[in-house]
This record gives structure tokens, sequence and C-alpha cells, in this order.
């Protein structure tokens, strides 16, 4: 009797898995159909992977901040940051979250920076302790807080965005690279939500800094002639920065930490509603000479320099009016001098192409005569091209076919020649060769 319900059920087996296997089948099939005709598909798609991506990024920036910050004597501000696990973001705040800078991925920190040291200590005191540490500063009054914004301006290449990478690696709040694209979208609105989740996303991971370069590209001075959608951008921003119910946290009465940070050569531009949503102003102008100094030092302390061939104040003296970056790049351009010396001499004795790997005694320091090495090398150039000018002008082939060498004599000949010949061809001519130009009666 067993043997019989075996053989039956044997022979129904295929039956019952043709059963249970058709709907699946027809599940998977019905769904990647409806998938390929859903136009948003690969939308959504990417959606998810960036909201994987921001979501672990965030989760690795909150540990190490929670880290960093555990031991601190704020039990108000412990009991903030550990529930700032349950963050639940929303798909506009999952795109600023991919702009959040994690400190350790920067290697500037303000002992990096040459020159500034005034402004490094008064960032210190009036940005970085009331973000970070507030509890030092609300005893006594309630205007000892952050400012709401700060910013950096003057020339170009004067360490203005190299400070913003210095605060976000040693600020110990969370850090916010705003980029333009970012919050430029092309469909209507999106460009005003995003905005609005730059600050509610700062809300929630604050005490939070926000960057942003070249801050009078985004927010510069409102014009009857402007874009609908760039004024609605800058009303978006000035009204989250400083507007009806801005200026406290979401459910109590305490002071929101978040400070806009900005940068730009061009403050003439930025709107005044704009500045005055900044009240600290940091000029970072060109560097004195006891700025390249020290900027000289700090570029070139890991550099090996020919001391006896040295000297400093000599090149500060003729690097008066350069910026940080311009003395960065002659450094740069110097260090390659001693480099070059070297690669010349391995070709000439044939051993350039060897695996032998390169001892420091090798190559020599640096010099002062490096950093004009190829100023001389352009002159000396410009005096030869001259000189062979001088000697050969050109070289021509003549009738007989061998190549001449016309030499600055022989073209003075040739030319007063040709001269002669033209003043016989187009000169003044003879009056016997005038035409009677008599009129006929």
């Amino acid at each position: 009797m067993s043997t019989n319900r075996k053989s039956t059920l044997m022979e129904h087996l295929p039956d019952i898995l043709m059963g249970v296997a058709t709907p699946l089948l027809a599940y998977f099939l019905i769904k990647s159909i409806l998938s390929r005709l859903d136009p948003d598909a690969q939308q959504k798609e990417e959606a998810k992977k960036t909201a994987a991506i921001a979501t672990r990024k965030l989760g690795a920036v909150l540990a190490n901040k929670q880290r960093r910050e555990y031991d601190s004597d704020d039990e108000h501000d412990r009991s903030y940051r550990l529930r700032m696990e349950d963050l639940d973001l929303t798909p506009y705040e999952q795109t600023i979250a991919m702009e959040v800078v994690a400190p350790e991925d920067i290697p500037i920190s303000f002992e990096d920076i040459g020159g500034l040291d005034s402004i490094i200590e008064e960032l210190k005191e009036s940005v970085i302790y009331p973000l970070t540490l507030p509890h030092l500063y609300s005893h006594s009054s309630s205007l000892l807080s952050a400012p709401s914004g700060v910013l950096l301006y003057g020339p170009p290449g004067c360490g203005k965005t190299m400070l913003a990478k210095a605060l976000a690696h040693e600020s110990g709040a969370t850090f916010i690279n705003l980029h333009i694209s970012t919050i430029t979208e092309k469909w209507y609105g999106d460009s005003n939500k995003l905005v609005n989740a730059v600050f509610s996303l700062a809300r929630k991971l604050q005490p939070t800094i926000v960057f942003i370069d070249e801050i009078d590209a985004v927010l510069g001075q409102r014009r009857s002639g402007e874009h609908e959608a760039s004024g609605m951008v800058k009303a978006e921003f000035m009204t989250h920065w400083d507007g009806l119910a801005s200026s406290t946290r979401s459910g109590s009465t305490t002071p929101q930490r978040i400070c806009i940070l900005g940068a730009t050569n061009r403050i003439q531009d930025i709107d005044e509603a704009i500045l005055r949503r900044m009240p600290k102003k940091f000029p970072v102008a060109l560097p004195n000479a006891t700025q390249r100094h020290n900027i000289f030092t700090l570029i070139l302390r890991s550099t090996k320099v020919d001391r006896a061939n040295f000297d400093i104040d000599y090149l500060v003296r003729v690097s008066a009016g350069m910026s940080g970056s311009d003395i960065k790049e002659a450094c740069r351009d110097a260090a390659m001098g001693p480099v070059r010396e070297y690669i010349r001499r391995k070709k000439a004795d044939g051993t350039l192409k060897g695996r032998k790997g390169v001892k420091e005694s090798d190559v020599r320091g640096l010099q002062t005569d490096d950093f004009f090495s190829r100023e001389r090398a352009a002159q000396e150039m410009a005096k030869e091209a001259d000189e062979l000018d001088g000697d050969v002008r050109y070289s021509a082939v003549g009738k007989d076919g061998t190549n001449k060498i016309h030499t600055t004599e022989e073209s003075d000949e040739t030319s007063s020649e040709e001269t002669e010949s033209g003043e016989e061809m187009f000169g003044d001519p003879k009056e016997s060769d005038i035409p009677d130009s008599t009129p006929v009666r």
C-alpha cells in the first residue's frame, strides 16, 4: 500500500513542482516587464544606491564624531548626540548628505597654514569654540554664541579655501561642503527643496558648518532681469538662514548651532542681505614679509636645502606681491632644479633607465639660484637665438643645387641690389620715356 502511495506521489511530483514554479516565474516576468515599462526605473535605482551610500558615509562620520565627543561634560548635548543614530532622511537630505566631509579625509590642519595666525585664533575663539563647546559661553550671556555666518574674502591664492579645509579637519563639527551643482536642478522647485534639505540636515547634525566656496556665484546680487528660479533659491536660502523660526532648534528654545562659511574674491558681487547675515568677515590679504617667511619655511620643511647657498631672506624680499599659492608653485618649480641636474647627469652616463633607487645624497640640496634657473635659461636661449639670427639669416638652395648660407653682409648686399633694381623698376621714369601728352586738336 505504501509502495503504491510513493509511486503515485512520484508520478504527481512534476505537476506539483510545475504548479509552484509557474506563479513564481509569472511574478518575476511581470515584474521585469513593468520595470522596463517604468520610465523612472533607472532614477529609482540610482536613488536607492545614493541612499545606501549616503547612509553608510553619514553613519561613519557620525560614529567617529560620537567617539570623539563622548566624554563631553554637557549632558544635554550628549543625549542629543546619542539620538542621532535614528536619523530619518528624506531623498533631498540624502543628496545633501553626500556632501558631508569626514575630518579624517582632509590632511590639512591649522599648523599647515603659514602667515594667518591672527585669523586662525579669532576663528577658533569666535566660531569653533562657541559651536562645539557652548557650555563655555552660555553661563554668562546669551550674546556669546557662534555667528550665523562667516565670510573669508581676499585675492585668489591667499589661503581662504585652505582655512576652510583646516576648519573641517579640526573643528569637530559636522562639515558640509556645499557645491553649486548640488543645489542646481532642472525641475522647477527642486532647487528650493534642496536648499531646505541643507538646513534641515544641518539641524539634525548640529553643530554644523556649511561651507560655500565662491559664494558670490550662487548668492550674488539680486537684479531685476534675473531668472525667477535663481531669485527663489536666494530667497529660500535667506529664509532658512535667518528667518522666522531659524534661530532655534526644532522642538526647543535652544539656539541652533549652524554656521554658514563662505569664501570669495569678489565681495562686491554678494547681495547686501547675504552680507548682513555674515557678521564675521575676515580679509585674507596678500602676505607681508613675515608671513612670506613663514610660508617659505612651511613649504620647504620637508625639502633638502643647501644651507650654504640658500638665502631665505632674499627670497622673501623678491617675492613681494606674490600670494601663498604663487610662492608654493615657485618652490615646486625650484625643487625640480636638482632633479633635472640629476637626470641630465644620468643621461650622460647612460644609466638613467636603471631600476636602482635614488639615494638622497645623489641629489643636491635646493639653492637660491634654483628659483631663477628657468628665467635665466629663457634669457640665455633668447640671447642665443638673437646671435644666431644675426649671423645666419636663412639657408637657400643655389643654382648648382648646393645649400648656400646667406650671412648678414651678403643679405645687406642683396638687399641693396634689390633696392637698386627696384628703383629702376618702380622709380621715376626718364624724360625720354615720357610720351607726348599734347592734346590733339
